[in-house]
């Protein structure tokens, strides 16, 4: 596979009031390879991602009952910044705010150099602000978005499940040869007191202080003499 033929797969949804600028950007994409579709404002761009404008209480609208279907598969926005009704600022924290949409990188452009609208862009989510006119190299700058987004898709797929936790083999092994080792030496300690106890019984000992031998007396005639 080309790398003409992997970026010809990325659809990127451009939107801009002005019809001019709306052309250029749409010619600069073709060239890139990349599928287009554009519109001229952020209202109607959320109609074809599935989200019904907050400002729009038609109920006639077909996002109006799903707000967070997507009705066309899109792998990168480009909007413009300064449009009549939804700047392009007010679109991408509407995207940012979708849990479904939340991933699809978005790019805004201006024809204002503004440091604090193009900060303000950037860190709440826009991946690239451009200046206009929009130039062939800005396309370019568009790749690395979309394969990056590419990749994370499969890996959050087959994100492994943790195995369930089982019980160390060692240890249970280890575990049952110190219970029998204390039976046995239990055991071991029961027969050595019998065993003691049956060779005292046949010496004739006895534990009992009753059944101990007495000395007994007897005469002799070189006088009294003990006799065990």
């Amino acid at each position: 596979m080309t790398v003409v033929d992997a970026e010809s797969r990325f659809h990127v949804l451009a939107v801009d009031d002005s019809l001019i600028d709306r052309k250029l950007i749409e010619m600069l994409l073709k060239n890139s390879s990349y599928q287009v579709t554009t519109v001229d404002s952020g209202s109607k761009a959320l109609e074809l991602l599935g989200l019904r404008d907050e400002g729009d209480d038609s109920s006639s609208s077909p996002s109006s009952s799903s707000p967070d279907h997507q009705e066309i598969d899109v792998n990168l926005i480009i909007t413009d910044y300064c449009m009549p009704g939804m700047t392009g600022y007010d679109l991408l924290k509407r995207v940012k705010g979708s849990s479904s949409l939340k991933d699809i990188p978005v790019v805004i452009m201006s024809s204002e150099n503004v440091p604090a609208r193009i900060n303000r862009c950037l860190e709440d989510g826009a991946e690239e602000f451009f200046l206009k006119p929009v130039k062939l190299a800005d396309m370019k700058k568009l790749k690395s978005h979309l394969l990056k987004r590419k990749q994370q898709l499969p890996m959050a797929a087959a994100a492994p499940e943790k195995p369930p936790h089982k019980p160390d083999e060692a240890a249970i092994a280890e575990a049952a040869t110190a219970q029998t080792d204390g039976i046995i030496s239990d055991c071991s300690c029961s027969g050595s007191s019998k065993r003691k106890a049956a060779a005292m019984e046949q010496e004739g000992i006895s534990s009992s202080p009753d059944q101990r031998t007495k000395p007994r007396l007897s005469s002799t005639s070189s006088g009294l003499a003990v006799e065990t």
